[in-house]
């Protein structure tokens, strides 16, 4: 299994990693993992991945997260669920992330 980018990190750590990787995607592909919406919100495509059994089998599905629907998924990965509180917060790193 590939390094954990965000493990062990958090806060300000984290936001270097993602504009680190931000810097390296400028220059090549970068396909990244992350917990932490720190490190989300300098990215420049966002996935979604929901894993759940169906039927006794795990299915993984993953889909695009649109432009529009960024701060709300960022906003969910901040506190859980989607407030205005979280959801300002997430815009605020969206647009520090120029994404």
């Amino acid at each position: 299994m590939p390094p954990a980018i965000d493990a062990g990190i958090g806060g300000r750590a984290a936001e270097t990693v993602g504009q680190k990787l931000q810097s390296l995607a400028s220059r090549h592909q970068i396909i990244s993992i992350t917990h932490l919406p720190q490190i989300a919100s300098y990215a420049g495509t966002h996935l979604k991945i929901e894993k759940m059994v169906k039927d006794k089998r795990t299915i993984v599905e993953i889909s695009r997260i649109e432009k529009d629907e960024r701060a709300e998924e960022l906003a969910r990965m901040l506190s859980g669920e989607t407030s205005a509180v979280s959801l300002k917060h997430a815009k605020e790193m969206l647009k520090k992330g120029k994404r």
